[in-house]
């Protein structure tokens, strides 16, 4: 069993979650304005993302430039991990491959301070995706107690590249914002990736 394993009712189950569904859940979040690069690479690369419509280019010409944009924003303060293995209890079927991690360090060889988890949308559906994403989130969290890392909040992050659907996890309560966020509105979503970094580190 590993993350993708996971059906929802299985994992608020098995890790004694409580969750709070609530649409519009970060209604305080300033907007992250996008750099002239972000926009200028977004907009020749959206095109090329959405023609070849596979889950690869989306990852590679959308979900990376607005991850790099995230770390140069925070000034290298904080990196980030592509298809990285986190095995963290293996019996529980916390385990297998992460499509990509935030850290709140600046170490790029080694995980340290995981707190962003973000899964890629298989064939565009990203309900689908929020099993696997709560799993990892755990997994997340169970990382930095063993490391004694002081994280206060996971968040969580179900992408197709162009939508985008976020949860938190704090202690056991799992929170899952119903609503979906598009490219459109890409400093909303830059918005509440920084404000998760934020919450964790301290420039």
């Amino acid at each position: 069993m590993s993350y993708s394993d996971f059906t929802l009712r299985d994992v608020l189950k098995n890790f004694d979650l409580k969750l709070v569904e609530k649409s519009n859940l970060f209604p305080e979040i300033s907007p992250l304005i996008p750099s002239d690069f972000l926009t200028e690479i977004l907009a020749e690369n959206i095109p090329l993302a959405l023609g070849s419509n596979t889950e690869k280019s989306r990852s590679e010409l959308i979900i990376v430039p607005i991850l790099i944009e995230l770390r140069r924003q925070f000034k290298q303060k904080i990196c980030f991990f592509s298809g990285i293995s986190l095995n963290v209890k293996p019996e529980k079927g916390l385990n297998g491959n992460c499509d990509f991690l935030i850290t709140a360090s600046e170490e790029l060889l080694l995980i340290k301070a995981p707190i962003v988890a973000i899964v890629e949308a298989k064939k565009e559906d990203l309900t689908a995706g929020i099993s696997q994403c709560i799993a990892e989130m755990i997994a997340v969290q169970i990382f930095n107690q063993q490391e004694e890392n002081s994280i206060l909040q996971i968040l969580g992050v179900i992408t197709s590249g162009t939508n985008w659907r976020f949860l938190t996890l704090e202690n056991k309560t799992l929170k899952i914002d119903l609503t979906e966020y598009y490219l459109n509105d890409i400093s909303k979503i830059l918005g509440i990736l920084a404000a998760a970094i934020k919450i964790n580190i301290s420039l």
